[in-house]
């Protein structure tokens, strides 16, 4: 499941001593470092701070300050993976968790004792984070927002990455850029050009390996060129590439 939201609604109260002393950084980022210090203790790296996912956050914060309860999503208000795509983010996972506490230690203190919000701080998929937060009679409105974070590559970046796999593998560029570009596009077939043996189209979030059937095509040592095309545009929120490879012997 890609998306992933958790909200818990209990206030705490009292003294924290056991937790890192982080008063004199902004409130945001006491949570952010709570966060981090409990993924370290599980052999995890830390999060980096993501500016389109705070602002998704801090928007979400103020609305759920002006509300009677917490919540994921409000009336008229668009879901979790719509806001984040508007303020920017892209990604292949996204999760959050809200909660009402007076202060960061406890805000922390109260996700990581609830499974589900703990799972989602401790996700080793997420690299990313952002922290929203607004003080209203004496506690935090608290969203933190996590993602998995797709690069936003355009197509000579993508072809390059996809480019990079297939010579490894002892195939040689085509010379065929637009081609392979108008391929991409195409439903079946193949643009212009001499006609491929074999056309590879597919969509996804992964540049670091290629498709299985693609790789199977390239084990039998048939094929000694490729032509690497990508097309469309990954757009924001869930972010995918579109990308097709033709081979020729």
């Amino acid at each position: 499941m890609r998306k992933r939201h958790w909200l818990s609604t209990m206030v705490l109260g009292g003294t924290m001593a056991a937790l890192p002393v982080l008063a004199q950084q902004p409130a945001e980022q006491q949570v952010m470092d709570l966060a981090n210090a409990d993924r370290a203790q599980q052999g995890l790296p830390p999060l980096k701070w993501d500016p389109a996912l705070a602002q998704a956050a801090t928007q979400h914060a103020q609305l759920m300050a002006q509300q009677p309860a917490l919540s994921h999503q409000y009336p008229g208000e668009p879901d979790l993976d719509a806001r984040a795509g508007s303020a920017g983010a892209h990604f292949r996972a996204i999760a959050e968790n809200v909660a009402l506490a007076p202060s960061p230690q406890a805000l922390n203190q109260e996700w990581m004792h609830s499974p589900p919000h703990r799972a989602n701080i401790l996700d080793p998929r997420m690299d990313t984070i952002g922290v929203g937060l607004v003080q209203r009679g004496g506690n935090y409105y608290a969203v933190e927002d996590f993602a998995s974070t797709v690069a936003e590559l355009g197509p000579q970046q993508i072809e390059q990455k996809i480019g990079q796999l297939l010579q490894q593998r002892g195939l040689q560029p085509a010379g065929l850029t637009q081609e392979a570009r108008q391929t991409c596009e195409m439903d079946h077939g193949s643009a212009g050009g001499p006609k491929p043996w074999f056309v590879m189209r597919w969509t996804g979030t992964d540049l670091g390996r290629l498709p299985d059937e693609l790789e199977q095509r390239i084990s039998t040592g048939k094929y000694h060129k490729a032509a690497v095309g990508a097309c469309g545009n990954p757009g924001q929120g869930f972010t995918t590439y579109k990308i097709a490879v033709m081979l020729y012997q």
